[in-house]
């Protein structure tokens, strides 16, 4: 088969991970740089062009679209789409899921466990909306923002009271959620591939922090899922209609929430604590269900 990786930098762990599993099963592989492609949005002849060139006709395409750029991003998948070639996630499953508030109103429509969580633009009563979300402590975090940054903890009302009236002051668009104290500064991270968790890793922040990113000094190690846990990330992962994500999930009082889905999550974390070869099994779903240009259309374009 012939795959397209969209991913910024050739040389990044996860890129270079799944060129290599594709190649090592007999694939041939070429990374795009997603920002360098141009499209030609022409009726019934749909083309994505690079470097002054119509790229090939691929059988597969696997999205590694960087938040920062989600809108040209997912544009370019989508015209990957118009040309009906397989996409390992589909443009607007990668949309659904970058949208933080979108996606946990997606969520709670399909009853799947989430941290209570408030959502408003201008409040009146900033007190009711702190509140209704258990009171403090508890955590405000920017929309846009990705890998811990713009995410507070605040200790106090107080201090919530003066987080929420910066945020707005600066007109950014917040989320206030509960702090789920019990979860002790750990979540779990369950990879999904095809309707099935074939890894997961528990994320152990590092002392003094709360956030459990990899990024911000924090841990991992393999873990093995409880059936309420597995369930949990399938379900979050069919709710954003997404065939490869990362599910992160914190144990509550109240069962496993999902704090976020994931479409382009990274492999070094996840394969260096499990020890499973997950860029394979992408591979491998790819072979399952992209059915081959050549036998969709005679020749190539």
């Amino acid at each position: 088969m012939r795959i397209a990786i969209l991913s910024r930098n050739e040389n990044l762990y996860s890129t270079r991970r799944l060129k290599e599993a594709a190649e090592a099963r007999g694939h041939q592989v070429d990374i795009i740089d997603t920002l360098h492609c141009y499209m030609d949005i022409t009726s019934n002849s749909p083309k994505v062009r690079y470097n002054g060139e119509d790229l090939p006709q691929y059988d597969a395409v696997i999205p590694r679209i960087g938040s920062s750029i989600t809108f040209y991003g997912t544009a370019v998948v989508r015209q990957f789409e118009m040309m009906n070639t397989f996409c390992v996630n589909e443009s607007i499953a990668i949309s659904r899921s970058r949208d933080k508030l979108r996606s946990l109103q997606l969520l709670s429509r399909k009853g799947i466990g989430l941290p209570r969580t408030g959502f408003a633009s201008k409040p009146d009563k900033i007190q009711d909306l702190i509140r209704n979300v258990g009171g403090a402590p508890l955590v405000i975090k920017l929309l846009e923002g990705t890998q811990g940054i713009g995410v507070v903890l605040a200790e106090t009302t107080k201090a919530a009271e003066s987080v929420i009236e910066a945020f707005m002051g600066l007109k950014a668009n917040i989320l206030v959620q509960e702090f789920i104290k019990e979860a002790n500064g750990a979540d779990i991270r369950c990879f999904v591939v095809g309707g099935k968790v074939v890894a997961a890793m528990k994320r152990q922040a590092a002392e003094g922090e709360f956030r459990s990113n990899l990024h911000r000094g924090g841990t991992a190690k393999l873990v093995r899922l409880t059936k309420e846990q597995r369930a949990t990330a399938i379900n979050a992962a069919k709710a954003m209609g997404l065939r490869v994500c990362g599910v992160d999930i914190l144990d509550s009082n109240h069962g496993p929430v999902v704090m976020e889905v994931n479409s382009s999550p990274g492999l070094e974390g996840i394969e260096k604590a499990t020890g499973k070869d997950v860029a394979g099994l992408i591979v491998e779903y790819i072979e399952k269900n992209a059915k081959p240009y050549s036998s969709r259309s005679e020749g190539r374009g």
